[in-house]
């Protein structure tokens, strides 16, 4: 291959600009052009892309976003818009593309792959949730944020003698909650891989209470319900003033984390190697810190789920 392409879709996770940068880096060690596509798969239908150097991914491996930008792209789901895509892709040369993106990005990946452009994918969202991969780019870095959230808040939930309940992100995975639960020793998480169980989460409160404890702090996954129908339960069950943060996107932002770096850097460049060596229709993963390729369709096929001995571990340490 003399030319390929990288862009980002989806939701934008931190440390896809680390793997923009490595991808940029190691194509240009192997004297290959690389081109960044704007918007994600939009830009391959409006063949809006430029050509990348040393200098364009310069200063970037700190900064959370994407300098490639993301958006949605109802069109490309189509035939048609696939075929305007290759096409585009065909016209200027380009012999392979880096997807960077979650499942959505990857079944794009895959489409483009089946129709016979050699396409690689990079996992980079904040939900850890994608099959075949311990660990996805963003999320260590979104759980860090998460915990920072909940440290200033539990100042405030001890001040005033309350129970917080704080609501994040994972709409069909729990990874976020149940990481940040178990690292700031949340009383009770609340995830979509496990059954709510609202009694025995206001008995948790209140044995707590009467022991000494006068404040309590709970995490919801978005997925489960809102921390305000959360609240709504709680309080209706034990009476107790109950209060609610929803964190939203700041959970997707910041300065990603040096493991987020560093994981983000190995894929970016192991993808470049894929694409070299013609392994196409591959996601690259890491497992057991090694980073390797595993079929895209494999790792769409099944639905990851969280580690629930973790989840147990949580509420064991809550007691």
């Amino acid at each position: 291959m003399k030319r390929i392409a990288v862009l980002t879709s989806g939701g934008d996770s931190p440390g896809m600009n680390a793997a923009i940068r490595a991808v940029v880096r190691k194509g240009l060690y192997h004297g290959i052009e690389v081109y960044g596509i704007y918007r994600g798969y939009m830009g391959l239908i409006q063949a809006d892309w430029t050509r990348l150097s040393v200098g364009s991914v310069g200063d970037i491996i700190h900064r959370g976003g994407t300098i490639l930008h993301t958006a949605r792209c109802e069109e490309f789901r189509t035939a048609e818009g696939q075929d305007q895509a290759l096409s585009n892709l065909r016209k200027e040369n380009i012999e392979g593309l880096i997807v960077i993106g979650g499942d959505g990005s990857f079944r794009g990946a895959l489409a483009l792959n089946d129709k016979g452009f050699p396409t690689v994918g990079v996992p980079g969202t904040i939900d850890n949730d994608i099959e075949g991969t311990d660990f996805t780019i963003g999320f260590d870095t979104a759980v860090n944020t998460v915990i920072h959230a909940i440290d200033q808040i539990r100042d405030t939930a001890s001040s005033h003698e309350r129970t917080f309940i704080i609501e994040v992100m994972g709409r069909n995975a729990g990874d976020i909650a149940m990481w940040a639960g178990l690292a700031d020793g949340a009383e009770s998480i609340l995830i979509p891989e496990a059954p709510v169980q609202w009694d025995e989460i206001a008995h948790r409160l209140k044995r707590g209470n009467k022991r000494g404890k006068r404040h309590s702090i709970i995490i919801v996954a978005e997925g489960v319900c809102s921390g305000t129908e959360a609240k709504e339960k709680i309080e209706s069950i034990t009476g107790y003033d109950t209060r609610v943060t929803v964190l939203g996107h700041i959970q997707r932002g910041g300065t990603p984390t040096a493991m987020d770096r560093v994981l983000a850097s190995r894929m970016g460049a192991k993808a470049v190697d894929v694409l070299l060596a013609g392994e196409c229709g591959q996601m690259v993963a890491i497992h057991r810190n090694e980073i390797k390729a595993v079929p895209l369709r494999e790792a769409l096929a099944t639905k990851r789920t969280a580690d629930l001995s973790m989840y147990d571990l949580a509420e064991i340490l809550a007691i």
